[in-house]
Formats: structure tokens, C-alpha cells, sequence
């Protein structure tokens, strides 16, 4: 997934406010990185905490059901750790025996050469 995120934006959603505190600087860029489960962004969170990066905001839900946490990176990129569980869930697939059988993918196991035309 591709997506630009105005300054303003990302201000509101990491500090709670529509500009960029002062004190913080201002990143170059936004980078995400999706993990299993909530837990695991709280993990992340604590273990980039231990190595001696700074926290912007701890891991958290969001109204929307996304768990995030952020980070600025030394070079100062906005660092999120994220699970969102539409990203994780299962699409069903084709019944056990179709697959096996090529049905799935639309092969004809019955004639020679499969679905080629002779």
C-alpha cells in the first residue's frame, strides 16, 4: 500500500494536535511496517524503547481498531508499528477436494493436455 500523509495529519494523530510540536523535529518521510497482532506492536514498541529510541506515542487503538505506536527515527523518519486486523483476516478459499483437483484453477483433469486447446 501507497499513501501520503500531510504533516498536519500525522501531528493529529501522534501528538493530538493539528501542528508539529517545536521540540520534535519535523520528519522527512513516513514509513510503516504492519506486525501480527496488537501485542506484538506493543513489543516492538517496548523493545525499540529498550535500545534507546524515543517513544512519540506508545502503542495505542485507534477508533478505527488499528493499534499503532510511533517513533522518529535518527534520520528523522515518523516510524510506525501497526496492526490493522483487515489486513490479517482469511479470505475463503475453494472447497479441499476442488483445489486437489484442479477445479480451482480451472483445469480439466479429464482430457489429455488439460484445458489446451488440441
Amino acid at each position: 500500500m501507497f499513501a501520503l500523509w500531510p504533516l498536519d495529519q500525522a501531528a493529529e494523530a501522534t501528538f493530538g494536535r493539528s501542528t508539529w510540536p517545536e521540540e520534535v523535529p519535523v520528519p522527512q518521510a513516513w514509513i510503516e511496517f504492519e506486525v501480527a497482532s496488537p501485542q506484538a506492536v506493543a513489543d516492538a514498541a517496548a523493545e525499540l524503547r529498550a535500545g534507546g529510541h524515543d517513544i512519540l506515542v506508545d502503542a495505542h487503538e485507534e477508533p478505527w481498531g488499528q493499534t499503532t505506536a510511533r517513533l522518529l527515527s535518527p534520520e528523522h523518519l515518523l516510524v510506525g508499528i501497526s496492526y490493522l486486523p483487515s489486513f490479517h483476516e482469511v479470505a475463503p478459499g475453494p472447497p479441499a477436494d476442488a483445489a486437489a483437483s484442479g477445479v480451482a484453477a480451472g483445469v480439466d483433469n479429464s482430457t489429455p493436455g488439460g484445458d489446451r486447446p488440441e
